[in-house]
């Protein structure tokens, strides 16, 4: 069965999750493989994937690198994609790559 699969970027600068981007993709096949495939799109997909505000506080302040980790280790970063999975009608459990893009260097793993 086909899935929307999205390669998501998180763009820093000076420490400062400045913006999001996503690309997406509807694929066939298992888990694994959808992953492989997003992994080898990350570096190509940047230019072309679609921008999105980063998340703001009350003070309309961007949050830093240190506060994202922290969410993510909380295993709570997906709230801020919520939008994107909105737009592309992403279901309940996405498969996601997520990759930092620091100072202009895109970090793959």
């Amino acid at each position: 069965m086909k899935e929307r699969i999205l390669n998501i970027y998180l763009v820093i600068v000076n420490d400062i999750v400045t913006e999001f981007r996503a690309k997406d993709y509807l694929l066939d096949g298992d888990d694994d493989s959808k992953i492989k495939f997003l992994y080898s799109k990350a570096a190509a997909d940047f230019d072309d994937a679609v921008k999105y505000e980063a998340p703001s506080n009350k003070n309309d302040k961007k949050m830093t690198y240190k506060q994202f980790s922290k969410l993510e280790k909380q295993g709570r970063h997906y709230e801020l994609f919520e939008n994107i999975f909105t737009k592309y009608e992403i279901p309940e459990n996405p498969l996601i790559c997520v990759t930092p893009v620091v100072d202009g260097k895109i970090i793959c793993q």
